[in-house]
């Protein structure tokens, strides 16, 4: 499991996160974790397992080992170029025993999730009096200290704050529903990113990060400076969405009209189609009772955003001719596959499958429209 230039690292406890037994990584057959901007992140391993002695006559050495049983914590570091990253924090959720006639070919596979997991547990009946979404994202968050988890909260554009007298915010869900839910009004996600270190993970909970640098460019038909194995794109022209609507304005008690059809996130391309498009779908707006017209809006301004990405492409790569790990929920330029698709792109989802000699990456990445910004790419 060490391909040229890239080392991982894998460490299990039921507590803290701890090297294994030898026999554990020397087992290790194959690895797959997949990061996306929506829900959680997974993970899977498969370990080759065999009873070749008389201390296995009871069961699978592995299969005895608390430490593949679920509700273990799962940490895997990848050094690639001598730089570490933590490429997943996560909890086992399901064990498989896969038993065969044939030599070496039984298996064990562990599955499990991100730490976000941990939030989806219980569900809770909790009041959160005076205090906006903002405020309960960050309260929330903080309380899962034990798994390392750092606040990262963006306020929304018009923050909604609740008079006690009036009304009161209480949450029916698991805290990880509730942070979605609330985090949904504004066109916003939450989501958990292993790292930047060991034993630490970063909570964000705010709108799709566009801004920022690239990452190294994906080229594609470029000769010996190809480094994407494959890749596909489609344009969906009924996924972008336009919404109107009336809210009663809670200040003046007036109905007020709500109508948006332009996405505020940062351009990617140069032909957006809410723009360009001679016709997208309405979505009707209903707004909750006591919101005012900046609250409505603003929420309404979510849903067009959340709906104005059509164009998307899913692809492969080489992670040692790429020379990096491509990270989603960040930029990455793409060049070679003409004017209409090159150009800057959202990562919305990348899987890493590791094997022995191989490390893969498959990836999803969208944008608002057709035509890159800009003739240079970073490569």
């Amino acid at each position: 499991m060490n391909p040229e230039g890239i080392r991982l690292s894998l460490m299990l406890g039921l507590g803290v996160p701890t090297p294994p037994p030898p026999p554990i990584p020397e087992s290790l057959n194959s690895v797959e974790v997949t990061h996306k901007d929506e829900g959680r992140s997974g993970f899977q391993l498969e370990f080759n397992v065999g009873r070749s002695g008389p201390t296995d006559i009871f069961d699978y050495p592995l299969m005895m080992t608390p430490l593949l049983r679920p509700c273990s914590r799962v940490l895997l570091t990848v050094t690639l170029k001598g730089m570490p990253k933590v490429l997943m924090d996560g909890i086992i959720t399901d064990q498989q025993l896969s038993p065969s006639e044939q030599p070496g070919g039984s298996t064990l596979t562990v599955t499990g999730e991100d730490v976000s997991i941990m939030m989806d547990l219980e569900e809770k009946s909790v009041e959160h009096p005076a205090q906006n979404e903002t405020v309960i994202a960050a309260k929330i968050i903080g309380s899962y200290a034990l798994y390392g988890m750092i606040p990262a909260v963006m306020p929304p554009p018009s923050v909604d704050y609740p008079i006690p007298t009036e009304r009161t915010p209480v949450q029916q869900d698991t805290d990880l529903e509730y942070l979605r839910a609330i985090a949904s009004r504004y066109g916003y996600v939450f989501y958990v990113i292993p790292g930047p270190v060991p034993f630490s993970n970063t909570a964000y909970w705010g709108p799709s990060i566009r801004a920022g640098l690239p990452q190294r460019a994906l080229s594609v038909n470029m000769g010996p400076s190809s480094n994407v194995d494959s890749i596909r794109f489609q344009y969906d022209g009924l996924s972008i969405t336009a919404v109107e609507g009336d809210v009663q304005d809670s200040f003046t008690n007036r109905s007020l009209p709500v109508r948006l059809a332009t996405s505020l996130r940062q351009p990617l391309a140069s032909q957006p189609a809410l723009l360009t498009q001679p016709f997208m779908r309405t979505r009707r707006y209903r707004a909750d009772a006591g919101l005012n017209i900046t609250q409505a809006l603003a929420r309404a301004q979510g849903m067009v955003d959340e709906a104005s990405d059509p164009i998307q492409a899913t692809g492969e790569l080489d992670a040692l001719r790429y020379g990096d790990l491509l990270m989603p929920r960040a930029l990455v330029d793409l060049r070679g596959v003409g004017y209409s698709n090159d150009g800057t792109y959202y990562v919305k989802s990348v899987t890493h499958t590791i094997k022995t000699g191989e490390y893969k990456q498959r990836f999803t990445l969208k944008r608002e429209g057709i035509g890159a910004l800009s003739p240079v790419v970073r490569v």
